[in-house]
């Protein structure tokens, strides 16, 4: 099935993490990505809060994959900022492979968010944050 952004906005969290546990990494991105947080997911806010973070906040990820890095688009003005390490490594919410995003080692800011990502469609990633190993939010990811 091809999902789009809406229908993951209108999906629970057990459904969203039965989407990511089903789903197989893919290959690591190249380029641009909009990106849409979703946080408090199966709910009337959902759609809301992503239009808020997504304007104000975060806009998307621009990858490289020769170089295994990524930068956040943040701000209102979707500045480049905020590095990542891009690698395949096994997710925390399963064990099984993804794309972790890992900040440890390049954010001050970020370093100890971990994102991970796994391919749910033609160019849609579905991710996990975690601040420590504690769960935060999904987001996904358009390329």
């Amino acid at each position: 099935m091809a999902y789009d952004v809406q229908q993951l906005l209108d999906m629970s969290q057990q459904q969203l993490d039965d989407l990511f546990r089903a789903s197989p990494p893919g290959d690591i991105p190249h380029g641009e990505a909009e990106g849409t947080a979703i946080i408090a997911p199966g709910t009337r806010y959902t759609e809301s809060i992503a239009r808020i973070i997504n304007f104000f906040g975060w806009q998307g990820k621009v990858f490289d994959a020769e170089k295994g890095l990524l930068k956040n688009k943040v701000s209102i003005f979707g500045v480049q900022a905020i590095v990542a390490k891009v690698s395949l490594g096994d997710s925390w919410l399963d064990g099984k492979p993804c794309i972790v995003l890992d900040y440890s080692d390049t954010s001050i800011v970020a370093q100890w968010i971990r994102d991970e990502i796994r391919l749910i469609g033609p160019g849609l990633y579905l991710g996990k944050v975690y601040w420590g190993k504690e769960r935060l939010i999904d987001f996904c990811l358009k390329f």
